[in-house]
């Protein structure tokens, strides 16, 4: 790329004459006499190219505010923003391109916007995610020859940047940890080229890469809800497939899915996978919280041997390497995990706690009253998360017996309604009366929330704020009670709201509630799923077993 030349005396001379007044005629005869005329060109036109030359110049130097003090017509005030111009000119140097530097400040526009499309934004991103081999611009939608032509000609002229961008990778091994609607994949490991992709002329999709047909997968489900659950595992093996193996998701080999299943029980290096949880917006944000269980495990494999055997039925892939990889100890279908969640006397323990967040732990009034409905009304009902938030007071009807119903839309997107017991009423009318609502239900406004946000009484919070809310109280609940009942504060630890729908099945059957009732009240789809919450109290059944076997000296 010719650098651009700055005017000699002569020429700068002529040109404030011009801005100064003098007729273009007048200023060519008078300062540039002494040079040979060019043929065709007009005394206007030697002008404008001396003009365009400390425009080029300014530019080359990243400096378009001088560069617009040029303008093509001549005036006193212009004549002084060019003499200020030509003199602030003479002092700067051509700059020299960082390797840190946004590729929009040395290349054209046209070729900028191409990069960006592909995810390249700074020299080092084109240095180093485009290997420097022939034709490599095919690989860039948009750029073409010319555009490549221009890439190569600018890091010809200065070699030192490929240099640099390998140094600083050296430096910085770190690859960012980002979420899935931030992810930017390199396109040497997108997909568009993986190894065990199908024909495209056969393929039911229109994805051109493994993201684009991730993507589909997730549109399929509905339920938000399950959106995020499934969003949350497939975030998980990309980003680990593109680090830590340095392939595409539809590049991966049975290998690959083995090993993935030792880093999901093991996530290393533990400060680049794995932190507490933070907003996924926050630069904190990591994909674990912590080591998975064989559960949770045999959980993430399920849900990725069913994407995986997905995009093989839609002819986008050959085959799923997590076919037949396992979890130990989860061959059987996993079922509801019952240790998830309080005892009677640990959840009277919980709930005293509770009572006290305002003078005891800080808390403000608001918040300790939504966090008190949240526990009352979440253990009577047994609620999901999503249908907790999603509830307003108009889904609330009476039934023939002076019972109250709540009427929902559950996992599925599935029409259901549950008993609303005296504690989950009290609790309803007492933290109304506390957000200054009426309490009586012909007075009600039906579009008001049951789970105000703090700001603003007539908006509900979203499932995560309500996630992250109880989760804050569980971990200050662990830290009050780790010295006097560690097995508990472990238990809080590990707590999340849906426990508080475990602890209200396994608490509703132990006091005598009927099978089929509970199940209908949680709306499970198989009463199969409810009955594993029939399990009897430990120290009840060691009683109970004491009693009827004694020892021989008492029988007889």
């Amino acid at each position: 790329m010719k650098t651009p030349t700055f005017p000699d005396e002569a020429e700068l001379a002529a040109l404030r004459a011009w801005y100064a007044g003098l007729e273009a005629r007048a200023t060519v005869s008078r300062y540039l006499a002494h040079l040979e005329p060019v043929a065709g060109a007009s005394s206007r036109g030697v002008i404008g190219c001396i003009r365009r030359q400390l425009i080029d110049f300014a530019k080359a130097r990243h400096r378009p505010d001088l560069a617009a003090s040029f303008t093509p017509r001549p005036s006193r005030r212009a004549a002084h923003a060019v003499s200020r111009a030509i003199e602030a000119l003479r002092q700067l140097p051509l700059p020299v391109p960082q390797i840190t530097d946004a590729v929009d400040v040395w290349l054209p526009p046209r070729t900028v916007r191409a990069l960006h499309a592909h995810g390249i934004r700074t020299l080092s991103d084109l240095t180093v995610r485009i290997p420097r081999r022939r034709r490599w611009w095919q690989a860039i939608a948009g750029l073409g020859v010319a555009g490549a032509r221009h890439v190569e000609r600018f890091f010809a002229a200065h070699s030192a940047l490929t240099e640099r961008a390998r140094a600083l990778i050296v430096a910085a091994p770190d690859e960012p940890i980002v979420p899935w609607e931030q992810l930017r994949v390199p396109h040497d490991v997108d997909g568009s080229r993986g190894l065990f992709r199908a024909p495209r002329s056969t393929s039911l999709l229109d994805a051109s890469n493994d993201y684009e047909a991730v993507q589909t997968w997730l549109s399929l489900h509905e339920s938000l809800s399950t959106q995020r659950a499934y969003r949350k595992e497939a975030e998980r093996l990309i980003l680990w497939a593109i680090i830590e193996r340095g392939r595409a998701l539809s590049s991966l080999t049975t290998d690959d899915a083995i090993a993935y299943r030792a880093f999901l029980r093991r996530p290393t290096p533990r400060a680049r996978w794995v932190g507490p949880p933070r907003p996924r917006h926050s630069p904190e944000w990591r994909p674990f919280t912590g080591a998975l269980s064989a559960r949770s495990a045999a959980y993430a494999l399920n849900v990725l041997s069913a994407l995986f055997r997905w995009l093989v039925e839609q002819r986008y892939l050959l085959a799923n390497p997590f076919a037949g990889v396992k979890v130990k100890g989860q061959t059987r279908r996993a079922g509801l995990d019952v240790s998830r969640g309080f005892s009677e006397g640990e959840w009277l323990l919980i709930r005293t706690l509770a009572d006290g967040l305002e003078w005891s732990y800080g808390w403000s009034e608001p918040a300790a009253q939504r966090l008190r409905f949240l526990l009352d009304f979440g253990y009577a009902t047994g609620l999901r998360a999503g249908e907790l938030v999603g509830a307003t007071l108009g889904d609330i009807h009476p039934g023939q017996q002076g019972e109250h119903w709540l009427h929902v839309v559950g996992k599925d997107e599935k029409h259901g309604k549950v008993v609303l017991p005296p504690l989950a009423r009290s609790a309803l009318d007492q933290y109304l009366l506390q957000r200054g609502r009426p309490v009586t239900p012909t007075r009600w406004s039906p579009k008001t929330p049951l789970v105000a946000n703090l700001e603003d009484d007539d908006v509900c919070i979203e499932s995560a704020r309500l996630w992250r809310v109880l989760r804050w109280f569980f971990t200050l609940a662990a830290d009050i009670l780790q010295d006097e009942r560690p097995a508990t504060a472990a238990k809080l630890c590990c707590a999340s709201p849906h426990w508080i729908r475990h602890t209200h099945a396994s608490h509703a059957l132990a006091r005598g509630a009927e099978l089929v009732m509970v199940r209908d009240n949680l709306r499970h789809a198989s009463i199969s799923t409810t009955s594993t919450y029939l399990h009897s109290d430990e120290i009840q059944r060691s009683r109970q077993f004491g009693l009827a076997f004694g020892s021989r000296r008492r029988n007889r």
